[in-house]
């Protein structure tokens, strides 16, 4: 709701302020649609030049993500610190029964309580992984976190490419601006003998091209692609949460410590209430006693 409230506080002071200096819409409107289809139209060609197929598809997707937020929040993250207590504790006290869970999360009972988690394919596969690599005694903490740490860049560069798309669009739109421009004064070049009144309409609407083109990049896709990008690393969070507390494991702290680790490195806004989560636990204990 406050991008589409954003939008609209940059339509409506843009223009809202144009008309109340006393400025003629109509030059703007009859303009528009040309100097429109060949700035938006050459942006996006040069969008579809510089990416695949699968980015285009992953970049438009995407979109939406601005206007949603954030996939993760306060409650999924409760929910991941029970799911990784529960599977902590079960890979101590019997890591035969672990093995199938982590071989198949998809029909495992624990796993089951949090299907959010468990849909997510990158949170299910950075678990089980790093469980069954514990399993197999590749047990060093350094090693642990510094492939968990390359897998989750990999995994963040993949889910930044649409931002990054977008604010090399963002980026051009000035410079297609000037094309639309430079165009709209040869065409006025080329009718150099008409009327001043003529000659002027005909520069005013060539200036649009420039408008539109600063406009669209500062006033639309470049905050598009800002936002986005808050909103991917927002996400990356509960990712490198997984990683705090399967490391603490791996150093052999205490299963409540190790949670409590990955408690106090979940975002400030976002952070289970320490009395809430205790109380999701101790009802995990009594079900499992």
């Amino acid at each position: 709701m406050i991008g589409v409230l954003g939008i609209a506080i940059v339509f409506g002071m843009v223009f809202g302020g144009y008309l109340a200096a006393g400025g003629k819409i109509g030059i703007i409107l009859h303009a528009l649609p040309f100097e429109l289809m060949m700035i938006a139209g050459a942006g996006t060609g040069a969008f579809l030049i510089a990416n695949s197929g699968a980015a285009a598809r992953h970049t438009l997707k995407d979109v939406s993500r601005v206007f949603r937020g954030a996939r993760w929040q306060a409650v999924d993250y409760r929910d991941l610190l029970c799911l990784l207590f529960e599977l902590v504790r079960l890979a101590r006290s019997s890591p035969v029964a672990l093995e199938e869970h982590i071989e198949a999360p998809e029909s495992s009972a624990i796993f089951g309580r949090y299907p959010r988690i468990r849909a997510d394919h990158e949170a299910a596969a950075l678990i089980c992984d790093t469980l069954r690599a514990a399993a197999m005694n590749y047990d060093d903490p350094h090693q642990v976190e510094e492939v968990m740490e390359r897998r989750m860049q990999a995994s963040l560069q993949h889910a930044l490419h649409p931002a990054h798309a977008l604010q090399s669009v963002a980026d051009a739109l000035p410079a297609l601006g000037i094309v639309a421009a430079v165009l709209g004064v040869i065409k006025t070049m080329a009718a150099i003998d008409q009327p001043p009144e003529i000659l002027g309409k005909m520069i005013g609407g060539a200036l649009v091209g420039t408008f539109l083109g600063v406009f669209l990049a500062y006033g639309l896709v470049g905050p598009f692609a800002s936002r986005l990008r808050a909103v991917v690393e927002e996400d990356a969070h509960f990712y490198q949460l997984i990683r705090e507390v399967l490391v603490a494991n791996l150093h052999h702290h205490p299963t409540a410590m190790c949670i409590e680790v990955g408690r106090q490195h979940t975002p400030h806004h976002l952070r289970p209430d320490f009395g809430d989560l205790e109380e999701a636990l101790k009802a995990l204990r009594q079900e499992a006693a």
